[in-house]
């Protein structure tokens, strides 16, 4: 896959399928817009995705905007579901004044090369977000593209949408979240050390300090499943599914600085891991995140939960 980022200028040699979105979380809807660009991928066009780089909202916000999904994880997303092109166009006021016309002649028709454009029913683009899909079917004669428009996704009686699954995240409720992304959700990051205090407890955890623009559930424990990817070889875990029981907080108990961490109890796992990649999934909370009245409260709570995670996982 090719990223085309930091320019607002740009030509893609060849004609393109192009999907349009926001891509927050990659839910069943984004899903359904990828499955129609590869159709349109194996009828020969190229397959590109246009997305802004900050997000408008992010742009636009007086304070910091918490994503479901970073640059990163969206760039794997993308090149694991096979898309030729990926445009992080570059979001700031001039192209936020962008007319929505001259964004599909210019951008759209002029350097992307659109012969297919699809979007969600909510699409929006150019100054004030006035263009949308009425817009895009108006002038794609005259642009030579047609307009393949997908229809909102039902969960229940609710539409899927960035917002619901940003909602089910903030509420804790894992398994909604699961179900509308198709997958649990997970934090990412290099692993860090820690205070050490789990080793020296007898119950060793890794540490990653996940992105900043990354939503993050409440504070708690939550029955997790994690990933490493070893940037060695011939790893036996890397790649391989590992059962974990995770605590999303500031550990109050042992640490009295602010700084939110991700520390993950690996289930029969000693390797050194310091500085190779993990994705942690999160699968049920637990419960809160609870300030102890010190370390022995600490360990018998925390012996509780690894023998909770170990009934929940089914380990003997």
């Amino acid at each position: 896959m090719k990223i085309i980022e930091k320019t607002t200028k740009f030509d893609i040699d060849g004609p393109t399928a192009v999907a349009i979105g926001k891509f927050d979380g990659f839910h069943m809807g984004h899903q359904k817009l990828l499955r129609q660009l590869r159709e349109q991928k194996d009828q020969g066009l190229l397959s590109a995705v246009f997305t802004f780089v900050p997000s408008p909202a992010s742009f636009f916000s007086s304070g910091p905007v918490r994503d479901l999904s970073t640059v990163e994880e969206k760039r794997r997303i993308f090149e694991q579901s096979g898309v030729d092109y990926l445009i992080e166009f570059p979001f700031f006021q001039e192209t936020a004044d962008m007319e929505p016309e001259a964004f599909i002649r210019d951008v759209l028709a002029g350097m992307m090369h659109a012969r297919c454009v699809v979007a969600g029913e909510d699409v929006s683009y150019g100054k004030r977000g006035a263009g949308d899909c009425a817009l895009l079917r108006k002038m794609a004669k005259e642009n030579g593209y047609e307009v393949i428009i997908i229809e909102k996704v039902l969960y229940g009686q609710r539409e899927v949408s960035s917002t619901y699954v940003r909602e089910a995240v903030r509420e804790g409720n894992m398994g909604l979240v699961a179900t509308l992304l198709g997958t649990p959700y997970y934090v990412g990051g290099e692993i860090v050390h820690g205070k050490r205090l789990g080793r020296t407890l007898g119950m060793p955890t890794v540490n990653l300090l996940p992105p900043g623009e990354k939503l993050l559930p409440p504070k708690g424990v939550y029955y997790s499943y994690a990933y490493l990817h070893s940037k060695g070889k011939n790893r036996s875990y890397d790649g391989v599914q590992i059962p974990s029981i995770t605590n999303i907080g500031t550990k109050p108990t042992v640490n009295d600085r602010n700084q939110m961490g991700v520390e993950t109890y690996l289930y029969d796992f000693n390797a050194d891991v310091y500085g190779e990649r993990i994705e942690v999934y999160l699968l049920e909370h637990k419960r809160p995140e609870i300030c102890f009245g010190g370390v022995e409260e600490l360990k018998a709570q925390m012996q509780a939960d690894i023998a909770a995670g170990r009934r929940y996982h089914g380990i003997s």
